[in-house]
């Protein structure tokens, strides 16, 4: 059809009329040397380089104007789906995972994604999703402090990925140095020593796909976070140039 057809295409259609165009063209040049009274040939030659003319004009608009259409173009529209029915499904599989009470769920339609949450959850600007379960006390985390919490992570089917409480150390981090996933510091960067808290992070804000994490697509990540403490840090000189850093 002209319309995928690609530059090389029309190039190759080029070759396939040099000899006729030639033809066409000495045609229109005697023409010049000849009576006003043209055989009827020169009319045929005439008529047929005003088709191949506008052949070529399609060819080269339809490239331009209407390139090949991508695999995506190809595909046929899905069809609208049951929500209630996929939440139930979400749902099922989560229990079978045992995630915990008042898990959020994702319902998907290719890439888009829905996530259903209760009310009291709370959404922001960068798309971070999150719940406080326990405020706790005091300040705030501030560039440089520590950190010390535990964690439990899980995909959007509610399967759990990671645990310290498993592992049986909580995890120590310095805030503000990009050492963590940058949807999980958002979400614990307002929290206060003693909170609990429900951290929904969207593929936008979560950890790199790969090899050498835990996680093999773009998906939401969902964490349970408690936060222990915070402490400040400053750096010591030991002995000559060595030194290293205390966080108390």
């Amino acid at each position: 059809m002209l319309l995928l057809l690609s530059s090389t295409s029309s190039s190759s259609l080029m070759q396939s009329f040099p000899l006729k165009f030639l033809c066409a063209v000495q045609g229109q040049g005697e023409s010049t040397h000849r009576s006003t009274n043209q055989k009827p040939k020169d009319y045929i030659v005439q008529d047929e380089k005003v088709l191949r003319r506008k052949l070529m004009i399609s060819v080269l608009v339809s490239t331009c104007v209407f390139p090949t259409l991508s695999s995506h173009a190809k595909t046929k529209s899905i069809n609208p789906y049951n929500e209630k029915r996929v939440l139930q499904q979400n749902k099922n599989i989560q229990k079978q995972n045992n995630a915990p009470d008042d898990f959020p769920n994702f319902i998907r339609e290719g890439f888009e994604v829905k996530v259903i949450t209760p009310d009291n959850y709370i959404t922001r600007d960068s798309g971070l999703i999150y719940r406080d379960y326990e405020v706790g006390t005091g300040d705030c985390p501030k560039d440089g402090q520590q950190v010390t919490f535990h964690y439990v992570g899980y995909n959007e089917s509610g399967r759990r990925i990671d645990s310290t409480y498993l592992q049986g150390t909580p995890a120590k981090i310095r805030m503000g140095n990009k050492a963590l996933v940058p949807g999980f510091e958002e979400g614990i960067r307002d929290m206060k020593a003693g909170g609990k808290r429900r951290i929904i992070i969207p593929p936008d804000l979560g950890p790199p796909v790969g090899p050498s994490t835990f996680f093999s697509s773009k998906q939401f990540e969902v964490f349970d976070v408690e936060l222990l403490s915070i402490q400040s840090c400053e750096r010591r000189v030991i002995v000559g140039f060595y030194s290293d850093v205390v966080c108390t």
